[in-house]
């Protein structure tokens, strides 16, 4: 948790800490697991769970605890703002429509992206992916391309000051290496990944600009490797994709000049 800077709120940091501990492996806990997981003494992990029960943020029977719908409100005053995903999601349909697999748009988030559209078609994680699922950059299409935008210093910064974590085999966690990457996707405008996330899991990515030619966004599809070949994704996937954000580019550009 961030240190001693006088301008936080430590209990409100505390406070979310508790609501980020439940997720999709961990939709119900007891008092004693939100207080392993979040570092927390017990008896403040129970104040923090009873006050988010109190306000409708939480219920429990009494042993074990979890988040009510009401918890949506906290994301609603940044996804009412951000048209960019309703103006994305038709456009998302339709590609998974002609492509007949999963796609999907996500923001970075500090080392991390954030999904804020999804179009699912079938299941192709073990994971289950929603709005909200947020995976490392360094090791996804998505990330890759949104890393590649930023100046090679920037770059540099992210990879110094990132763990790399090795989700699989595949995963490059060699800085060199994966500067190099990330200069190669810079200069060609699109990544793809293959079993860098999960086994058997390959997608390809391109980001989405804002009017000043900053990436915004990225959307990606993603299939197993069962399914589609890496040469069926440059072939198929890619002019696609390409495509779909070039249109998604055009119509944010479009709202932002009304």
């Amino acid at each position: 948790m961030p240190g001693d800077d006088t301008t936080t709120v430590q209990s409100l940091i505390r406070g979310l800490a508790v609501i980020r501990s439940f997720s999709a492996t961990a939709p119900r806990q007891t008092l004693a697991q939100v207080a392993e997981h979040t570092g927390l003494a017990r008896a403040t992990a129970r104040r923090f769970l009873h006050t988010l029960v109190a306000t409708g943020y939480a219920a429990t029977d009494g042993s074990d605890f979890w988040l009510t719908p009401r918890v949506l409100e906290l994301g609603y005053s940044y996804m009412s703002g951000l048209t960019l995903p309703s103006i994305a999601q038709p456009r998302l349909e339709q590609l998974s429509r002609v492509v007949d697999d999963s796609s999907s748009m996500s923001v970075m988030d500090g080392r991390e992206i954030v999904y804020v559209n999804r179009v699912p078609v079938r299941r192709i994680m073990t994971v289950s992916i929603t709005i909200g699922t947020r995976f490392p950059a360094h090791a996804t299409s998505m990330g890759r391309v949104m890393l590649a935008g930023l100046s090679p210093e920037q770059r540099r910064d992210y990879l110094s000051t990132t763990e790399l974590v090795a989700l699989t085999p595949a995963t490059i966690v060699d800085r060199h290496r994966l500067f190099d990457e990330l200069e190669t996707v810079s200069q060609q405008g699109w990544c793809i990944v293959d079993q860098e996330l999960e086994p058997g899991l390959r997608s390809v990515a391109a980001p989405v600009y804002s009017p000043s030619g900053d990436p915004v966004a990225a959307i990606n599809i993603s299939t197993q490797t069962a399914v589609h070949s890496l040469d069926e994704l440059h072939s198929r996937y890619l002019p696609a994709i390409l495509d779909t954000a070039q249109i998604i580019s055009d119509d944010y550009a479009s709202t932002r000049l009304l």
